[in-house]
């Protein structure tokens, strides 16, 4: 048993890329090396989703769905503050632009595509419009406190906020956020489950793939390889990031692409889960890994940075610019009128993966 867990792929693979990781970090690499750090990438974005859903299974829904949104944002806060403290000016927008391209590739990205192939396994993808609406309002709640409020406040100039504000909205991105994770998997726990067309909550089994739950010990081996995979997909991309700022800049493009590419990167693990679970018709799920990963953004990152400005030079920059705020403001409502019928078909999920790609077009193309 233990001889062929060290063997698995999904085992060897994370502690591969980690080791690489250790050795080329901080350093100028080769073309042939960049190219192997790509790889090494893309196999732990593999290993974390099959980790992910081994300690999904055994802890079940909605739970499950927590625990690859929240180990992603984690890493990657770690990652934007570390950056943040040793970047100087160049970095004073960079948690502004990480968060709102996670939300607009959670949002848009993972949501749409997970309506897209729900819909197209059973002509109309079902979810819980409770659970999914609740999660939707926390999202535009937070992002619009977070990102809108500081473009129109007075206090500082610039889209920035004062030290009080910045304290008010990392305690109010926590306390929603919190008290969001409890209503999930606390007393409306139902609501955050996956249903089948007539609307009944859907059994564990019910796509016939389920085997037993895993044992406490492969869970908890999974659990600790999760992380370390996600380690190396943030840390690998961060590694490679030299390498898309020379293609951005030889492609003309603006440096705040730099942050998208990565951002897309990073959140490869949720949308494969994401795409997997909508494939075997539980929407739900995929629904709470985009929402609850978007959420997990901005709730962690916020407080983050709010308490990594005492070491900071400089103005951090939250405010989002008139484009941005209309991106937002056009997939809160369009988000609003997919998720209150509790069905959706591919014309919603079509237009969730339009409004990434104006996204994308307009960060490349401002």
């Amino acid at each position: 048993m233990i001889r062929s867990r060290l063997t698995d792929w999904t085992t060897l693979l994370p502690l591969i890329a980690v080791v690489v990781l250790a050795a080329t970090w901080g350093r100028h690499l080769p073309g042939p090396l960049i190219a192997t750090v790509a790889a090494l990438l893309a196999g732990a974005v593999l290993a974390a989703v099959h980790h992910a859903e081994v300690v999904a299974h055994k802890v079940g829904e909605p739970l499950g769905s927590l625990v690859l949104a929240v180990a992603v944002t984690v890493i990657e806060v770690g990652l934007i503050v570390t950056l943040m403290i040793s970047g100087g000016d160049k970095t004073q927008a960079l948690a502004r632009d990480t968060v709102f391209a996670a939300v607009m590739i959670t949002c848009n990205g993972i949501l749409g595509l997970s309506l897209l192939l729900g819909a197209l396994r059973r002509r109309v993808a079902v979810f819980n419009p409770e659970g999914t609406g609740g999660a939707l309002a926390t999202v535009a709640t937070l992002a619009t406190l977070s990102m809108v409020v500081p473009t129109f406040t007075t206090s500082r100039p610039g889209p920035e906020f004062s030290p009080a504000q910045l304290t008010f909205a990392a305690i109010a991105s926590l306390a929603l956020y919190g008290l969001f994770v409890m209503v999930q998997t606390g007393r409306h726990r139902d609501y955050f489950l996956p249903v089948t067309q007539e609307g009944s909550i859907m059994p564990e089994d019910a796509d016939g793939g389920h085997a037993d739950p895993p044992s406490t010990r492969t869970a908890l081996a999974s659990l600790a390889l999760l992380v370390v995979a996600l380690v190396a997909v943030v840390g690998d991309a961060k590694t490679i990031s030299p390498a898309i700022e020379a293609g951005v800049e030889a492609a003309n493009l603006p440096q705040a692409f730099v942050g998208v590419v990565i951002a897309l990167l990073v959140l490869l693990p949720e949308t494969l889960a994401a795409a997997r679970a909508a494939r075997r018709d539980r929407v739900q799920i995929s629904l709470n890994l985009a929402l609850g990963s978007a959420m997990a953004s901005i709730g962690l990152t916020i407080p983050a940075i709010a308490l990594a400005s005492i070491w900071l030079d400089g103005p951090l920059l939250l405010g989002l610019g008139g484009t941005q705020m209309t991106l937002l403001a056009l997939t809160a409502v369009t988000g609003v009128l997919t998720v209150v019928p509790g069905r959706a078909t591919v014309l919603q999920g079509g237009v969730h993966l339009v409004l990434l790609a104006a996204f994308v077009f307009l960060a490349a193309s401002p």
